[in-house]
């Protein structure tokens, strides 16, 4: 896709890897980006930045996301890439409580879904549009210390996956974002188990994303020992899983 003078809707765009996208698509030649976040201050400020539009949007809430997509359209016209980057992460195992786990399901989860299930039908009458999603390294490999955070971004590899087998004939197309450490307010922990191959910043994670979004490939890989560690899993599960204990001791 080439995005000079298309519409893009970035979630989670108050900092981090959606106010690092929202800068580098506007550089590329949008014609608007909308920029949604639960921090509705932090929201305007990158659209400030932009020219863009800001609206607070709590991404736990289908209808948030639905509103967030009509009024867009209504407004700014057609979408045409709709980037779910909105993520939490909650530390913990077994103990984590119920609430706990709804909550990072809806916001890890859910909100890909419901994205998707509002625009992906515009976008197919159109005759196309993207989705690009942000996921995590733990939704490929796992996460050390964090099991709410592990399960549900497997989830969401799942479900762009499905997003792209499913609807890729209608010209929908899906991209995935499955960094380690990025230097967020999430994740900036340089001592972080996630951190071990190098804490990235923001910046060169969004440029790596516009290049995918531009060949229209699938995964978005910024640390490329990922894609080793997944052939190792693959390729001897117990070995791999031996691994992960030894890491488990070593940060847990």
């Amino acid at each position: 896709m080439d995005i000079k003078d298309r519409i893009a809707v970035v979630t989670g765009a108050a900092s981090g890897i959606g106010k690092a996208l929202s800068l580098a698509l506007h550089r590329e030649g949008a014609k608007k980006v909308v920029c949604a976040d639960l921090n509705g201050e932090g929201a305007a400020d990158t659209a400030r930045q932009i020219d863009g539009a800001a609206y607070e949007v709590d991404v736990s809430q289908e209808s948030d996301i639905r509103e967030l997509i009509e009024v867009t359209e209504d407004q700014h016209g057609p979408i045409d890439l709709f980037v779910s980057n909105a993520g939490i992460i909650y530390r913990g195992g077994l103990e984590t409580g119920n609430d706990t786990w709804q909550k990072i399901w809806e916001v890890n989860l859910m909100a890909h879904m419901w994205a998707a299930r509002h625009v992906v039908p515009r976008m197919a009458e159109r005759g196309g549009g993207y989705l690009l999603n942000t996921a995590s390294a733990a939704g490929l490999l796992n996460q050390v210390g964090a099991a709410s955070y592990a399960v549900t971004k497997h989830a969401a590899v799942g479900l762009a996956e499905w997003l792209a087998m499913t609807y890729g004939d209608q010209g929908i197309k899906v991209s995935l974002l499955c960094p380690q450490a990025v230097r967020t307010g999430m994740t900036d922990d340089p001592n972080s188990v996630a951190a071990q191959d190098g804490l990235l910043e923001a910046g060169p994670v969004a440029d790596l994303c516009i290049e995918t979004i531009r060949n229209e490939t699938f995964l978005v890989l910024p640390h490329p020992e990922v894609l080793t560690y997944m052939r190792r899993k693959t390729d001897d599960y117990d070995r791999w899983l031996g691994g992960m204990q030894r890491l488990n001791r070593k940060f847990s």
